[in-house]
């Protein structure tokens, strides 16, 4: 057990212990990651930094006792109402990240359906099938049911199909600009006329695209319409410490009128501390992140915003166009902006991973279909051509047959064999095993990815993920 020291370590002694915590950490800065770090350069992050440290301590929690804060935050509401095409009514609030504002629109949903519709059982909401896990996550706290529409072979939900799913239950459509896993934009036109039709709110998840999308249209690239310009978008959520390049703990969730946001606000009039009012999930909400969200928007710019899209679809389409000159591998579908996913029919892609990760690149991996992830950001402008080159040696890797790959197809083999002739309380216990001894923060996961696709649908796979987040954490 980990205890308080007794005494104080000093200012030295404490940083140079967490510099050493540092040491396997994503080096983020060299641009050879493609996930969770959007970094734009020294100059704009050290000035985000700034104003992250000024605000440190101060607390959102009460609008009244910093109202700095509240005019920051309604700032920053109000610049990103406008960027997606609101107007005077249009209102909202920060959040923390883009899975809180996820959960603040099923919340309103869930309100706003008890009060104009007569529910029979929980309230729906209809999702595609690509839509962000935090919909599911905000189903499970708030009691409300998914109904999950399939995707087309694009990767976009088809609205017909959508508007077929739809019951006297449902409160809620949602579609993503774009969606992660495969980067493109659902039909919004086409679910804002059907939510109109019925009534029903609709919000299009633009965290990951919505502070990159605008600029791109600016710029003359073919965008979808996405936002309130498109009749029938109710709400609109955008991540500004992704390609807003504002500290962590910062994204924006947007509503067509304030009567909308209401039904996002938690109120306790009872306590005997006094009358307790909070706006989001949260109750404390660090002043730092606020601030920082502030600073970014207003020292970026929106002609800052326009050069940092130009470079990073730049880089994209290079790296695009060299992926498309590597027979062995794909892109999947036809993605709008700067994020997209490779697979392959004739090697195993995460053996591409494995092999990318060894020459010292993160890129993250996906499942149906099997792919690699990538998300460019304006750190990989200076590396993309180092990028293309790896990528190649990594294909060429992938296509020899290694111990290692024939490793993997004997565990791979085993499982299908061990799903065939173990009893089910065996073969359980067997996949558990597994997960406490798997190689955690290891070189290659291939072996894990391919378990996995042979585990979907048999037995419970949440529990071996569990098992296998547990070991992480301790």
């Amino acid at each position: 057990m980990k205890k308080i020291p007794p005494k104080g370590l000093s200012e030295t002694e404490l940083f140079a212990e967490m510099n050493a915590l540092r040491k396997d950490d994503l080096n983020w800065r060299d641009g050879r990651n493609f996930a969770y770090v959007y970094y734009p350069g020294e100059e704009i992050l050290n000035v985000v930094k700034k104003a992250y440290q000024l605000f440190f301590s101060e607390n959102a929690l009460n609008p009244s006792a910093f109202p700095s804060l509240r005019n920051m935050e309604n700032d920053v509401v109000s610049m990103s109402a406008h960027l997606f095409g609101g107007n005077n009514e249009t209102v909202g609030s920060l959040t923390t990240g883009g899975t809180e504002s996820i959960l603040m629109t099923v919340k309103t949903a869930r309100e706003w359906g008890k009060k104009n519709k007569k529910l029979t059982a929980n309230p729906e909401i209809i999702i595609p099938a690509t839509a962000h896990p935090a919909f599911f996550k905000a189903a499970h706290y708030f009691n409300l049911s998914i109904v999950l529409c399939p995707t087309e072979k694009d990767f976009r939900v088809d609205a017909q199909k959508m508007e077929n799913l739809i019951s006297k239950n449902t409160v809620l459509l949602v579609a993503s600009a774009p969606s992660y896993p495969q980067g493109v934009v659902d039909p919004i036109q086409a679910i804002g006329q059907i939510a109109e039709k019925h009534d029903l709110l609709f919000h299009v998840d633009a965290c990951i695209g919505g502070f990159m999308l605008p600029f791109l249209k600016q710029l003359d690239y073919k965008i979808p319409a996405f936002d309130f310009s498109v009749k029938g978008v109710t709400s609109i959520s955008a991540d500004i410490h992704k390609y807003g390049y504002a500290a962590k703990g910062a994204s924006v969730i947007l509503y067509k009128n304030s009567a909308l946001r209401k039904h996002q606000f938690y109120t306790y009039t009872a306590w005997t501390g006094g009358i307790y009012a909070s706006p989001t999930m949260t109750g404390t909400r660090p002043g730092g992140s606020i601030a920082a969200a502030y600073a970014a928007l207003k020292f970026v710019g929106y002609d800052g915003y326009l050069k940092l899209a130009k470079s990073c679809m730049n880089t994209t389409q290079k790296l695009q166009n060299a992926i498309r000159e590597i027979p062995e591998i794909d892109i999947l579908t036809t993605p709008e902006a700067t994020l997209f996913a490779i697979t392959s029919n004739s090697l195993d892609i995460y053996e591409v991973g494995d092999e990318m990760g060894i020459l010292g690149w993160q890129i993250d991996r996906q499942q149906m279909p099997p792919s690699l992830h990538f998300s460019i950001n304006p750190a990989h402008e200076k590396v993309i051509d180092q990028t293309i080159e790896d990528l190649k040696i990594a294909v060429q890797k992938a296509k020899k047959l290694s111990l290692n790959k024939l490793g993997k197809n004997v565990q791979l083999q085993a499982i299908k064999t061990m799903q065939r002739m173990l009893p089910k309380p065996l073969f359980e216990k067997i996949k558990k095993l597994a997960s406490k001894h798997s190689d955690v923060g290891g070189k290659r996961s291939a072996a894990m990815y391919g378990m996995i696709g042979e585990l979907q649908g048999k037995g419970d796979l949440d529990d071996m993920i569990k098992d296998f987040l547990d070991k992480m954490m301790k």
